[in-house]
């Protein structure tokens, strides 16, 4: 996917292979349980499924962020589904996977970024037919960074009467808008 805003370009290319061994090694090192798989697309990676189920046999906590173009099909149960919803503005939208909203449990959370009100009418609209607000444990709408449209959203979100949390792209305040994190 190559949403207007994307974030994540240098993701496309680069990189470099690692065997799980050198990647379990690390998160030794790293001494925390928590392990959140994310990309681009992780789920278009090829080996990305055997390795979910061994941080999930291990005793990770295994949090998936997929962009919602590849079924969420094969994903270890024991893992939780962060699932991006593409609105219309992103231009991506048609590439949706919609039977991944119908997988969804009470631990997976939704996220849809949001540009303007009509994305988030979008947004309603999806969260209302999926019944997502009884099949997640998270809605969350982020409007676009530096959007002009902030406090109109914001104000939306809170008076819509869904139980749906506005969440800035904190990421991009810490480490701008094209930057990789640590």
């Amino acid at each position: 996917m190559r949403c207007v805003w994307c974030d994540s370009e240098y993701t496309f290319t680069g990189g470099k292979k690692v065997g799980f061994g050198e990647i379990f090694d690390k998160l030794e090192e790293f001494g925390c349980n928590l392990v959140e798989v994310t990309g681009g697309e992780p789920l278009a990676q090829k080996h990305v499924f055997p390795f979910i189920r061994e941080l999930c046999d291990r005793g990770y906590e295994v949090l998936i962020e997929t962009g919602n173009f590849v079924s969420t099909e094969k994903i270890d149960p024991r893992a939780q589904v962060i699932l991006d919803v593409k609105c219309p503005a992103s231009g991506e939208s048609e590439r949706n996977h919609w039977q991944n909203l119908r997988r969804l449990n009470e631990r997976d959370e939704v996220k849809f970024v949001v540009q303007d009100l009509e994305d988030l009418e979008f947004t309603k609209r999806v969260i209302d037919e999926y019944d997502l607000e009884n099949r997640a444990s998270a809605l969350l709408v982020s409007p676009v960074h530096n959007t002009p449209n902030l406090k109109e959203i914001a104000e939306a979100v809170s008076g819509c009467g869904l139980k749906i949390r506005l969440n800035l792209q904190l990421h991009k305040f810490i480490w701008g808008e094209h930057t990789r994190g640590v």
